[in-house]
């Protein structure tokens, strides 16, 4: 038997609490979260320099590499833009939180509909899944 993958809606009392935070902890939220995007913006363009820097030093020191030392030289530039990537990805999910704040929908499982507890948000403020649809998630 399969599992249907659609959101359900959350029941009348629940979508009715979802305006229930104060317009000061929206705010607290909004700035917390556009702190956090801003923190990871200046990570990524950071990162996107060292990598130039790094590929600017590879290319002048290349004299006598051999087969290893290329492929070295292959994997670290593949790790570091690995991590720029991920930290693109971070900036992503706080953009993403960002919306969701701004639509209302901040703090509500995308999937099911039930409020992610705040310490899930406090701990991963981009979340938007709850505890339970985030498990069953990774155990695909």
């Amino acid at each position: 038997m399969a599992k249907t993958t659609e959101p359900r809606t959350a029941p009348a009392g629940k979508a009715a609490a979802k305006g229930t935070r104060s317009a000061a902890d929206t705010e607290k939220i909004r700035v917390a979260l556009a702190q956090r995007r801003d923190e990871l913006q200046a990570e990524y363009e950071r990162t996107l320099s060292d990598i130039s820097e790094l590929q600017r030093e590879r290319l002048t020191d290349s004299a006598g590499d051999d087969q290893a030392d290329t492929g070295t030289k292959t994997f670290e530039r593949e790790q570091e833009i690995s991590l720029a990537n991920n930290i693109l990805e971070r900036i992503t999910q706080v953009e993403r939180a960002l919306e969701r704040l701004g639509e209302g929908s901040y703090g509500w499982c995308e999937r099911c509909g039930n409020a992610i507890p705040v310490e899930r948000l406090a701990a991963f403020p981009s979340a938007t899944l709850c505890v339970s649809c985030k498990q069953l998630e990774e155990r695909r």
